[in-house]
């Protein structure tokens, strides 16, 4: 009887560990979606603009085997074409990376919450070592990152990016953050 009762112990252990296993890396593979669509918008906003270049420069040619188009607009145009086509690489490699990344979330076991504990009282008056005179106190909490903890104060309201923390925080290792550790939100500018 004591070996089945330890059993369904483990048993339900183990449940409860995957479920928020599973609830960290779906939030991870929510963050890389997104990051994905981004980037798979702006490669067809591209693709639609060399379609654009392509039909500009079908119209010169016909142009100027009838009416005379200046060969400098032609050459004008097929470095604007060739331009994007390397700008459209480059999204396509940024893409592959970003599926990798992914590929490489799918298989790291993270245990950190969804969104830190942000309070958003009237920001404090007094000077940062960055120099800003209004803003917040955040205590570093486990598994915390400067995007992290930036995301969080945006879905509050408060328009911050992870660079301009660690503006206002000088000698801040976004690397290497403490639990515990207290950091300046900077207020954004009225």
């Amino acid at each position: 009887m004591k070996r089945i009762l330890i059993w369904i112990f483990i048993l339900s252990f183990s449940l409860a560990a995957a479920r928020a296993q599973d609830a960290a890396t779906q939030q991870q593979i929510d963050q890389i979606n997104g990051r994905l669509q981004d980037l798979q918008d702006a490669q067809a906003l591209q693709a639609k603009r060399i379609t654009a270049l392509e039909k500009e420069i079908s119209e010169l040619r016909d142009k100027s085997n009838g009416s005379g188009a200046n060969p400098d607009d032609l050459q004008k145009l097929a470095n604007q074409v060739q331009e994007l086509a390397k700008k459209q690489q480059a999204d396509n490699d940024l893409i592959l990376k970003e599926i990798g990344k992914l590929g490489k979330v799918g298989g790291s076991s993270s245990g950190h919450k969804s969104t830190p504990n942000v309070t958003t009282n009237a920001p404090t008056g007094g000077s940062s070592p960055g120099g800003r005179e209004n803003g917040y106190e955040y205590k570093v909490a486990e598994h915390d990152t400067l995007s992290i903890i930036a995301k969080a104060y945006r879905d509050q309201g408060i328009k911050v990016t992870a660079d301009q923390i660690l503006k206002a925080n000088p000698g801040l290792d976004p690397k290497n953050l403490k639990v515990g550790q207290k950091i300046f939100i900077p207020a954004p500018a009225p």
